[in-house]
């Protein structure tokens, strides 16, 4: 299978670059190329061929437009503006296959008359929101650069005054059939693309497309409640179609930048909160700004142990299109003090000379069983 490489891309040139432009890109790269310069090299022999082939389509105004519009179906089979002759050549089994099943398995419906024009293609945005703006949901704005409807010709792709004609490939139907063994199969027209219609004079904003790439300024709502990898949907503000088709949609992934102080998981909030070796030991309060903007209360019980976990309910995320929200787990951490004052020293002097074991039974267990693993 012989795989046809973009002029525009051999002869390493914008599609909207000018004559001039094409003149001289062709020029450097046909000296480079030159087999008088490279005797015997056949990779250059074959890039000069190729890139003087795609200069003597584009240097041609005509068949420029043709080769922007149509592609290089434009100049298979004698051009593509003659009858079907015969059975064409599609590829192998995988055309046949689609072809003939193509309908069943999702692909577009490929009854009587001309076949749909394919609608645009899908876009993607990706947008970083913090995690207040997850919380309390936000409107914003985006810009993104877009295939958009011509202005010019309303995606016709005609110039204005003019009209489209009837494929000769295919006569109109946007289709042609070949016979492979016992199938008879259809596939869209490669010279019309399956719009069934040809277009002599192409408008000279969008070259036959119907389309120009455009930059578009849009509005998003981001819902509260949204996490990592949510998907918002703008229905029809993708890629414009080819010549007047639907246009397709743009779908926005969200992705949520970590936050100083709390870690997510679903609607649950985490976080870490460092309390002093006396707080742990006789209890108190924690004060906990949440997300929400109220300062939630923690209680902490006498003798809490550090990773223990306490849980404020309805305090974390709201849920996404829906009622209430999800928890705040507030994970202790019991914070041994490195700076001591002469008078606190002696108090903890004191505190260890009343020491009797049980103040700490895990430690005294923990010490129990050593000396008896030891002793054994």
């Amino acid at each position: 299978m012989t795989t046809t490489i973009d002029y525009y891309e051999l002869l390493e040139c914008e599609r909207t670059a000018d004559a001039g432009t094409i003149k001289s890109a062709y020029r450097k790269l046909a000296m480079k190329h030159h087999p008088d310069k490279n005797a015997g090299c056949k990779e250059n022999e074959a890039k000069f061929k190729a890139v003087s082939e795609a200069y003597e389509v584009l240097k041609d105004p005509q068949k420029r437009a043709a080769y922007d519009r149509y592609g290089h179906a434009a100049f298979q089979n004698g051009g593509g503006a003659h009858g079907s002759g015969g059975p064409q050549d599609f590829g192998g089994f995988s055309d046949i296959f689609e072809s003939v099943f193509g309908e069943f398995m999702g692909g577009q419906a490929r009854g009587g008359g001309r076949q749909a024009v394919r609608r645009g293609a899908d876009l993607r945005y990706d947008m970083d929101v913090t995690l207040e703006e997850a919380f309390h949901g936000k409107a914003t704005e985006i810009t993104v650069d877009v295939a958009a409807q011509c202005g010019t010709c309303h995606g016709a792709g005609a110039r204005p005054g003019t009209s489209v004609s009837t494929c000769r490939q295919c006569n109109g139907h946007g289709k042609v059939r070949a016979q492979q063994g016992f199938f008879v199969v259809e596939r869209a027209c490669p010279v019309c693309q399956g719009s069934g219609e040809m277009i002599a004079d192409p408008c000279p904003d969008c070259r036959g497309e119907g389309r120009i790439e455009k930059t578009k300024t849009l509005e998003v709502n981001v819902p509260a409640g949204v996490d990592e990898g949510t998907r918002i949907r703008l229905g029809g503000e993708g890629e414009a179609g080819a010549r007047g088709a639907p246009p397709g949609d743009l779908y926005i992934f969200l992705h949520v930048k970590r936050h100083a102080l709390f870690e997510r998981d679903g609607t649950t909030l985490f976080a870490r909160a460092p309390v002093s070796f006396t707080t742990a030991a006789l209890g108190g309060t924690l004060h906990i700004p949440g997300l929400d903007g109220v300062t939630h209360e923690v209680r902490i019980p006498p003798g809490i142990q550090s990773g223990k976990q306490l849980k404020q309910r309805g305090a974390g995320m709201p849920v996404l299109q829906g009622r209430g929200q999800g928890d705040l787990v507030i994970q202790v951490e019991v914070e041994t003090p490195t700076k001591l004052s002469t008078r606190q020293r002696e108090l903890l002097e004191m505190f260890r000379e009343t020491e009797t074991g049980d103040e700490c039974p895990a430690s005294q267990g923990f010490f129990a069983k050593l000396k008896k693993a030891v002793a054994g």
